[in-house]
């Protein structure tokens, strides 16, 4: 479906350079809507020479390249959004899918690990997608080489989601074209990124947040330490979700990284039905509960003057902190520390850390 207006507005919105999930979701909060967001962004450049809306043209072009390719967006806010993932503080304000999009409202479960993962490593994978997908768990990967691959194809026969860090008409790597298109066609791709963006370093880590967003745990079958599949997960851990890893032999560094993960407490897998037990009580938890339609922190109409700023920025330093410890400490309303916050992160000054803490760029 072609987005129009508000959709519309949403997507220019998030498209717009120096506008990150946290600060889209503080400005249809503050504003009411993105088309009332986007009027007030004259005013806010000129405090911020970052920010210019994304054109209208522009994102009409995205929109129609998009359906061209057999996709559509999913903007936060939309009924099938992927529920766990609209929960998160940085939930993608865009996603770009194509195919079925129920997939992600089933219970997921992501599979992740190496690249040049061994072969036992593989099979495994391939195995455990298997039997967890007949469980009735979606399992979720990055369609990268090695053990995603696996685990992509084990699952084929019962459903599987596939988030890339480029654009849906991309296939990285090459060799996954083919298997992209699959699941494209029958099981449901995922993107944050418009049609024509190539897959670059610094999106995987972006990817491996929705892979983590969308799931109720992360498994790590096969992961050096310092290795993407590590960052999956620890991002999983931040987002409340459960942390499960393979072990492996000390002797093969490929190992290394699951048997850390379970030093430090994540639950030792051994099997499908190990998945399922450690995932058994997730359902029950608030996590799980449907998501919010707006953030839950409302903005108020006062205007913090330049004494707040400059109090604020005073308080803040390359260290995170919260942001109910700056308002304890400057005397602010949190309202009007959000605000200022919202500010700086519109400047390029303000960097976004796990727990809805802050610090500055």
């Amino acid at each position: 479906m072609t987005p129009s207006g508000e959709r519309l507005a949403r997507l220019r919105l998030a498209r717009t350079r120096g506008i990150g999930p946290v600060s889209f979701r503080q400005l249809l909060l503050r504003f009411g809507s993105a088309e009332a967001a986007l009027l007030a962004l004259p005013e806010l450049m000129q405090r911020s020479s970052r920010i210019a809306p994304y054109a209208l043209d522009a994102a009409e072009g995205e929109a129609a390249a998009i359906t061209a390719y057999g996709g559509r967006h999913m903007i936060w806010g939309d009924a099938d959004y992927p529920p766990l993932l609209a929960r998160v503080h940085d939930a993608p304000p865009v996603l770009i899918v194509a195919g079925d999009s129920s997939l992600a409202a089933r219970r997921c479960v992501a599979l992740v690990g190496a690249r040049n993962a061994s072969a036992a490593a593989c099979r495994f994978a391939r195995q455990l997608a298997g039997e967890l997908g007949a469980a009735g768990f979606t399992v979720v990967s990055g369609l990268a080489r090695g053990l995603d691959t696996a685990a992509h194809q084990g699952a084929l026969a019962h459903g599987t989601i596939g988030v890339i860090a480029s654009g849906i008409d991309t296939a990285f790597p090459p060799e996954n074209a083919d298997l992209q298109r699959d699941i494209a066609e029958n099981h449901l791709l995922v993107s944050e990124y418009p049609c024509g963006t190539e897959a670059l370093a610094r999106q995987f880590p972006h990817r491996n947040r929705i892979i983590a967003g969308l799931s109720e745990g992360v498994l790590v079958v096969e992961a050096a330490p310092r290795s993407g599949s590590l960052l999956t997960a620890r991002v999983a851990g931040d987002y409340g979700r459960e942390v499960m890893a393979v072990p492996g032999s000390p002797l093969d560094p490929r190992a290394q990284g699951c048997n850390a993960l379970i030093r430090e407490g994540a639950t030792l897998i051994q099997s499908a039905a190990d998945v399922a037990e450690a995932l058994g009580s997730f359902i029950d938890t608030p996590r799980f509960a449907a998501p919010v339609a707006q953030p839950d922190l409302p903005f108020d109409s006062t205007e913090p003057d330049d004494g707040a700023r400059n109090m604020l920025l005073q308080l803040l330093g390359p260290v995170a902190v919260g942001v109910d410890e700056l308002a304890r400490q400057s005397g602010l309303t949190v309202a009007e520390v959000q605000m200022l916050l919202l500010e700086l992160e519109l400047g390029g000054r303000l960097t976004q850390h796990a727990g809805g803490r802050v610090s500055l760029s």
